[in-house]
């Protein structure tokens, strides 16, 4: 990829829009180490906040290969250098300052960056932070022996050099605009534990980390719960609760039951079901809240299944699903239907995208048209080929079961055959999932980091783990036009173009349907009404990104 020729104005501004120059106002007491959040914190931590979670956190290197659900352990027991607030500002963590030209910490064309750390921050072991965990970090992510969960952004990163304790300066071999954002999920490691370790991939470190964040690694009871204990060297806000506990809850019943008779205090991922949502909201000494959510809730696909190599299948199948029933009838209307992979508040979200129209009389056409013609068990065929496949979820989350039998019973009607087999967290988000396995998955994602609209992780073609790449794209999509809009998206700085580039990359994957998309959530989020400093952000994907500034009475 060569660098675009760009106004270094144009850069300049849209750095400054980017939120590269800072952050102040609103967040400006979390700056200052005060906490924003938290109301008349105690002055020691005291009491504990119990976290009902859906799906087991299994994965403690917050480098290596995970699914959201781990992302509570992480945001608790790592930092980064930087972190994105609520309003997408993005503001310094283990860094002092956020690199911008006007500081000096990153050049006119966006190249060389310079990045200088706090000097108070200490690991967990008590061996201080410097600059070479930093260097050991971003080496580590891109060796290719490690199996990083994100190489993207990092492999443009050369020539690190560290000037201090306090400071590192690198150079990137092209302009890469979603850097900082990615740099707000880059968690750091410690470079002392891990470089004695010859194998990173099978550390003892990534079953009982050390990090710098508020809370420390405590004990986990696996297939039950993980406990993290308070960090009182914590160089930051907080933390103000002595343990945070992740507890396993897989089935979604239970969870609000459980939320419900006060046996969990905060309802994590998947959170409150939606029809539980009215009775919810009437219990007492409990916050409940609906939070607009970044996540997509969709019929994933793996295009390499012959089934799906054909677009008019693809089409025939969204044009069978029954959207607003389902959303009305399973998800008592809380959800909104979508087109698109792009966060509805998000300004590169393109809203003139066709929109889905539920007809059998159409996909029972696009069949017929392109040759797949019903056998005697009514089951459509072509070349050979059945038109069967398998579609699969986590067990316990009895809405996508049930919505998995309303798609299951629509597509028998046209003569297609699903077939449901649902899988526990931990299996199916392993290699069933990061290896392309499975046939069809029903799935939320989150498809940013942050507010930048970049998603070469998901949808280029070099991003296919299963063909050799390093990224998450699990459908096996490949277009080469998404490929060059992604490639001149991430090297552009110029916003206008890059809303254009995003744009036009909603249109083309939803004309291609590598995954049905059928709703965005809003999310019911549940607390005791005695945990104060709880806030949600929608540019995590955590619901624990601050539990920091968490605090109840004792």
């Amino acid at each position: 990829m060569t660098d675009p020729i760009i106004p270094k104005t144009t850069r300049r501004s849209a750095l400054k829009i980017m939120g590269v120059a800072g952050a102040a106002g609103l967040f400006a007491p979390y700056l200052l180490g005060k906490p924003a959040f938290a109301q008349t914190p105690p002055a020691a931590p005291s009491g504990r906040v119990i976290v009902g979670l859906s799906q087991e956190p299994t994965v403690f290197n917050p480098l290596m290969l995970k699914i959201e659900v781990d992302d509570g352990i992480h945001f608790s027991v790592f930092d980064a250098l930087f972190r994105t607030m609520p309003d997408g500002s993005i503001v310094p963590n283990l860094a002092t300052e956020v690199p911008s030209q006007e500081n000096g910490g990153l050049s006119a064309d966006g190249l060389q960056w310079r990045v200088k750390l706090r000097d108070d921050v200490k690991w967990h072991d008590g061996a201080p932070l410097t600059a070479e965990d930093v260097k050991f970090t971003l080496e580590l992510i891109v060796d290719p022996n490690f199996r990083s969960w994100r190489t993207a952004g990092h492999n443009l990163v050369h020539d690190i050099a560290v000037v201090s304790p306090t400071e590192l300066t690198w150079r990137m071999k092209e302009p890469f605009a979603p850097y900082l954002s990615f740099l707000t999920e880059t968690f750091i490691v410690p470079k002392h534990v891990l470089e004695r370790e010859a194998d990173k991939n099978a550390a003892a470190f990534n079953q009982a980390p050390i990090g710098t964040g508020a809370f420390k690694w405590g004990s986990r009871v696996a297939g039950d719960h993980i406990n993290l204990v308070a960090n009182t060297s914590y160089h930051g806000e907080g933390p103000y609760i002595e343990q945070l506990v992740f507890k396993y809850i897989p089935d979604l019943t239970v969870l609000y039951t459980q939320f419900k008779s006060g046996d969990i205090d905060l309802v994590g991922r998947q959170y409150i079901t939606p029809d539980n949502y009215a009775e919810a909201k009437t219990l007492k000494n409990r916050v409940v809240q609906l939070q607009p959510a970044p996540a997509v809730e969709q019929i994933y696909l793996n295009l390499e299944r012959p089934v799906f190599k054909d677009l008019a299948v693809r089409q025939a199948i969204y044009a069978a699903i029954d959207k607003q029933s389902i959303i009305d009838a399973l998800y008592y209307g809380l959800p909104e239907p979508v087109e698109s992979y792009m966060p509805r508040g998000s300004i590169y979200y393109n809203k003139d995208l066709p929109k889905h129209e539920f007809s059998l009389e159409n996909a029972v056409k696009l069949l017929d048209d392109a040759g797949w013609v019903k056998g005697r068990d009514g089951i459509r065929a072509k070349d050979g080929v059945r038109l069967a496949f398998t579609n699969s979820t986590t067990t316990g989350n009895h809405l996508r079961e049930q919505m998995q039998q309303f798609v299951q019973q629509t597509l028998k009607e046209i003569g297609i055959e699903m077939t449901i087999s649902n899988l526990p967290a931990a299996v199916i988000w392993g290699d069933f999932w990061t290896l392309s396995q499975f046939d069809s998955v029903v799935v939320g994602i989150n498809y940013l980091v942050g507010a930048d609209p970049d998603v070469f992780n998901r949808f280029h073609s070099g991003a296919t783990r299963v063909k050799g790449g390093r990224g998450s794209n699990t459908a096996q999509y490949s277009n080469p036009r998404v490929d060059q809009l992604l490639e001149e998206g991430a090297r552009s700085f110029d916003q206008a173009r890059r809303i254009e580039i995003y744009k036009e990359i909603q249109a083309t994957v939803r004309a291609d349907l590598p995954f049905l998309p059928l709703f965005s959530e809003n999310s019911v989020q549940g607390w005791k009404s005695d945990i104060k400093g709880v806030v949600s952000n929608s540019n995590t994907r955590s619901e624990s990104w601050n539990a920091a500034g968490w605090s109840r009475k004792a």
